[in-house]
């Protein structure tokens, strides 16, 4: 979306940070576009934290794929448990993406397919049911 040699001025300038989330805790982020990638791998509780960062006039996107966790066995991931919580909470939207959305090899597509066949065939404690 940007010009990528715009992009070294905008991180030295401020515009645009990148941290990991390790660094907001304590933090508020107004007047902030923010993005966590690979939510999936996020613990309950660094979701939360997460989360709650948000400050005046900021929006969050949270990205991440819940078939790809991974995480520790045993570790709910942040993400999947996020969904469970604020589901139907205003202001709050959840977007899914399927196999139609893949915009990789055809072949992909199918993949994801058989995997969230076997994953639903496996029942909540199977792959991934963290």
């Amino acid at each position: 979306m940007l010009d990528p040699d715009s992009i070294p001025r905008l991180m030295a300038a401020g515009t645009i940070e990148v941290a990991p989330l390790a660094y907001m805790r304590g933090r508020t982020l107004n007047d902030a576009f923010i993005i966590l990638d690979e939510a999936q791998n996020t613990s309950a509780e660094q979701m939360k934290m997460f989360l709650t960062r948000l400050g005046f006039d900021s929006k969050i996107v949270v990205t991440g794929d819940v078939t790809q966790v991974d995480l520790p066995s045993g570790t709910k991931s942040g993400l999947r448990q996020v969904q469970e919580i604020l589901e139907g909470i205003e202001d709050v939207h959840f977007s899914r993406l399927t196999s139609e959305d893949v915009v990789r090899h055809k072949l992909v597509g199918r993949i994801v397919d058989a995997y969230e066949k076997y994953d639903h065939a496996q029942g909540p404690t199977g792959r991934n049911g963290k």
